[in-house]
């Protein structure tokens, strides 16, 4: 592998100016931060700390970030110091090894991921943590103090019940304020907490929470989306039958009826439990944990077997957050952010992780086009958001309908828009100068579930280019690989990691001799980490996403395994075999139907059924399509990213080796379907 190149130049000393124009052109210049926003930004002043505590001078971003990837070790000690982290013991050393896999971080620290967060109750007890929207509710507002009191007694009551450090809880709730108070409450007892929206399906459930072995449940009995209420009574029975190790199920809603298909299974009430409790702060104490102690698990699908259970510690993701949180997005204390999302996407994580900064948090419970395509902007203008995070997804929903914000909306507090979890687009960019407000920092990232944190996002003292992520995240050694792991700048390759970073995965649950943890990330370049993406690089530093390189599907920002559909599709005895790919985020749906059954709009609509009942609405693809047959390789594999280059306009002779293939004819017939149907 070559040296690595540099990543970009800093535009800093360039006329402070608010330049919005309409563009669908890549790479245009729409928008610089004023001279004063740049002094005032979080990242000059930590560039004016290490001048003054450590001597340490740079020029621009793209000496700190060199410097940040170069000397790990006094970039993250940097980071541990500066922001002052809250530990009952501070690390032996930093990290153990440069080498990936087996990089440990901030060995010998004791502290508490919780305890962190909980710190800001102290100063300002009366400030909103958390403001609470939802289709079922009016809205919602608690204060630190209430967040703080509220997170201590449920920890207090899951340790009446049994709950020790090491425990895993799980949740199966909406986007509500009892599910960031029960993520807290895990974690200030060193439980391992994972969560799955309610949305989905109990198989889907169950195949994520199963390999868990999980002790409690939190859970609602229903929940509203759309304009119309969910039952998941039903879906939760089958949860608790099909996991024997839970012992306790929370029920949130007061109107659930005590439904217990097991008389081992202990139910609670979400208010009595918490009424239950003594309220005196003074007497809780946060557990101290390891730098390798689990936070959280969360899940990311592939094409064969369970969703992966993907490990992550408490150091490992409060220092990746509290930089993240304070540079990539510049969060302070008085800003108020809010990006929507379920409780089954990393963003909800990352939003919980933003309290570090001491900001307010924004939640939403609900659709986010109900009652109308412009819900998300009434409650950013309710709330005061200075800091609005949406998918690519939703802003081509808003366009598609002719919202604009600007004419119906007061969002003068309105300051950043961050654009995740898809690739962005310049008419993405474009639409919130057009639509919003001209001076406006509109930046996209990337991120994801495997690492939940930034590998690129928002940089304080640069421009904004149409479609362009402005540069590689500080402490994150990004890089473009050919596909001989060569060094690529302004051409398509894969997006990797060059060096360990905290908030990579300690490791997959139930995963013997991290084998499938390093045939997930490591297997393409030996010692590099391959995230799954393609990109490009250009010679300012910027970059651009260009999709998935794996057959992973992409819906809005949230991350679908094809697994799962093909377990659902297990489930129809007339479907032979499927293939599912997507194509300019619209998902297709590939069947062969078995001898004597008939592919008709009858069984379009029971494949749509099964998909949403044994996995999630996201699930269901837009499109569903008969084909003779599914290729495959000679060893088994089905050719779903051949399939979808194809479809994406690659010759046939370059997607897939006829000689690797049982059947050479059988992709022959997506060719003809590119040319007549797409």
């Amino acid at each position: 592998m070559t040296k690595p190149q540099t990543i970009g130049s800093d535009f800093c000393d360039q006329p402070s100016h608010s330049a919005a124009s309409s563009t669908s052109d890549w790479g245009t210049h729409l928008w610089s931060p004023s001279r004063q926003r740049v002094q005032d930004s979080n990242l000059m002043r930590f560039m004016l700390w290490l001048e003054q505590e450590r001597n340490l001078n740079f020029a621009n971003y793209e000496d700190l970030w060199n410097w940040s990837v170069s000397d790990l070790e006094g970039f993250w000690s940097a980071i541990w110091d500066h922001f002052d982290v809250d530990a009952e013991r501070r690390y032996d050393r930093v990290v153990s090894t440069r080498q990936m896999p087996g990089a440990a971080w901030f060995e010998g620290s004791r502290l508490n991921f919780t305890q962190n967060i909980l710190r800001h109750e102290g100063a300002t007890p009366d400030k909103t943590a958390i403001v609470a929207f939802s289709e079922a509710e009016s809205k919602r507002e608690v204060s630190w103090s209430e967040l703080g009191s509220s997170v201590r007694k449920l920890a207090t009551a899951m340790r009446s019940l049994g709950i020790e450090p090491g425990d895993r809880v799980i949740c199966y709730l909406p986007n509500r304020v009892e599910a960031i108070i029960a993520q807290l409450a895990s974690a200030a007892i060193g439980a391992v907490f994972s969560s799955a929206s309610p949305e989905f399906g109990a198989k889907t459930v169950v195949d994520r929470f199963g390999q868990l072995e999980p002790k409690l449940i939190f859970a609602a009995a229903s929940y509203r989306f759309n304009g119309s209420n969910k039952d998941k009574r039903d879906s939760i029975d089958a949860v608790l039958t099909s996991i024997p190790s839970l012992e306790h199920i929370v029920y949130v809603s007061s109107d659930c009826a005590a439904r217990r298909p097991s008389a081992a299974i202990r139910l609670h009430d979400w208010d009595v439990l918490l009424e239950q409790v003594a309220g005196d702060a003074d007497l809780f104490k946060y557990e101290q944990v390891g730098h390798d102690h689990p936070l959280w698990i969360l899940f990311s699908s592939g094409t064969t077997g369970l969703p992966k259970a993907i490990v992550q510690s408490h150091a490992g993701i409060l220092l990746e957050h509290l930089k993240s949180g304070h540079f990539s997005a510049e969060l302070k204390p008085d800003s108020t952010i809010f990006f929507y999302t379920t409780t089954s996407w990393m963003v909800w994580n990352s939003l919980i992780c933003t309290l570090l900064t001491g900001c307010s948090i924004v939640i939403y419970d609900g659709s986010p086009v109900y009652p109308d395509a412009a819900a998300l902007w009434r409650m950013t203008e309710e709330a005061g958001v200075t800091d609005l995070g949406f998918s690519p997804g939703l802003v081509q929903k808003m366009a598609a309908t002719n919202v604009v914000p600007a004419a119906q909306f007061d969002l003068d507090h309105l300051e950043m828009i961050v654009l995740g979890g898809a690739p962005s687009t310049p008419e993405t960019f474009s639409w919130f100068y057009d639509n919003v407000k001209e001076d406006l920092w509109v930046t996209s990232q990337t991120g994801g579930t495997d690492l939940c944190g930034t590998i690129a996002g928002g940089v304080a003292t640069r421009p904004i280019f149409a479609g362009e992520i402005q540069g590689a995240a500080l402490g994150i050694h990004v890089d473009c690989f050919s596909a001989d792991g060569e060094s690529l700048r302004n051409e398509t390759g894969e997006l990797v990691i060059r060096s360990p970073s905290p908030s990579m995965p300690i490791r997959f649950w139930n995963d013997p001799g991290d084998r499938r943890y390093h045939e997930t990330y490591f297997s393409t370049f030996p010692g590099v980490w391959q995230q799954g993406d393609l990109c490009q690089i250009n010679d300012r530093g910027g970059l651009y996403v260009m999709g998935r390189s794996d057959a992973t599907l992409n819906r809005n920002g949230v991350r679908i395994g094809t697994a799962e559909i093909y377990r659902a599709m297990e489930t129809l005895p007339e479907i032979e075999d499927s293939m599912v790919v997507c194509v300019s985020d619209e998902i297709i749906l590939f069947v062969q139907m078995r001898e004597g059954h008939v592919f008709n709009d009858t069984a379009a609509a029971a494949i749509s059924a099964a998909l949403k009942r044994e996995t999630s609405p996201r699930h269901i693809p837009n499109r569903i399509v008969e084909v003779p047959s599914i290729p495959y390789t000679l060893t088994g594999k089905r050719l779903e990213v051949p399939v979808r280059r194809l479809l994406e306009g690659t010759p046939l002779n370059h997607v897939a080796d006829p000689q690797m293939l049982r059947d050479a004819q059988a992709l022959e017939w997506f060719e003809q379907f590119r040319t007549t149907a797409l």
